[in-house]
């Protein structure tokens, strides 16, 4: 179904990814095929029902949970689990090589609280997590879409950030970062708009997040330097428990 706008014209609902063919590598393939039925799930499954979404089961725990967007090859999501080992991850990512190669890092580095999902980290997010569940989302470095016909499959448009921040719990956080300048004050603009968060670093000269230094530098986002373009972090805080009336979520 279409989802309408605020000016009341309907547009295609957002997903938070774009499918694209891929062939795994050998050792992505030996991977998948050792560990994914035991370490990965499909999002169609949750929500069909054939699956619940039960975090503490998956873990054998209840612990802090954060949910990411896109984590492509896996490299922060490692890093991160492996720095916050009280903390849960869940990773959301439709390419199958970032999940295989996800995979072999978490083998790796014998890591246990992450679990991956392939699929549509939307749909997710409306129809199977609660609200005010989640201690944090990130979304590191989401498609640009730079065409400006194009713009409106970006992901992070008001409707996705108060659904967002709905899942949030109080005083948990929407991160994000681009290395396209348009984008990033998209994101803020459309994050600022929202009631349920405040942007973190409001009282900074220039109001963006300076660089955490706990975030790792991806080959992708060396890249992104490399080439010139900055990189924009921002960081918003979920405000309040209950959604104002009339609230998109």
């Amino acid at each position: 179904m279409a989802e309408v706008g605020t000016a009341g014209v309907q547009h295609p609902p957002i997903h938070s990814f774009v499918h694209h063919r891929s062939r795994l590598t050998e050792g992505q393939q030996h991977a998948w095929e050792r560990w994914w039925h035991t370490r990965g799930r499909d999002v169609e499954d949750l929500l069909s029902g054939a699956e619940p979404f039960d975090p503490p089961a998956w873990f054998g725990r209840t612990a802090p949970l954060v949910l990411e967007i896109g984590s492509g090859m896996g490299e922060s999501t490692a890093a991160l689990a492996a720095a916050a080992p009280d903390v849960d991850h869940i990773a959301v990512e439709v390419f199958e090589p970032g999940l295989a190669q996800l995979l072999m890092r978490l083998a790796e580095a014998d890591l246990t609280n992450v679990a991956l999902l392939r699929g549509d980290a939307v749909a997710l997010l409306r129809q199977c997590v609660p609200p005010a569940s989640l201690t944090a989302i990130r979304v590191f470095f989401p498609d640009p879409w730079p065409k400006r016909r194009h713009r409106k499959r970006r992901l992070v448009q008001p409707d996705f950030v108060a659904l967002a921040a709905s899942r949030l719990e109080p005083g948990g956080t929407l991160h994000m970062a681009t290395d396209w300048d348009d984008y990033a004050v998209q994101m803020r603009q459309v994050c600022d708009a929202e009631p349920l968060l405040e942007n973190t670093a409001a009282r900074e000269p220039d109001g963006w997040t300076p660089r955490p230094e706990w975030r790792p530098v991806t080959k992708f986002e060396q890249r992104a330097v490399h080439e010139g373009r900055a990189v924009h972090d921002l960081v918003y805080r979920r405000v309040s428990t209950e959604p104002p009336s009339g609230h998109r979520a």
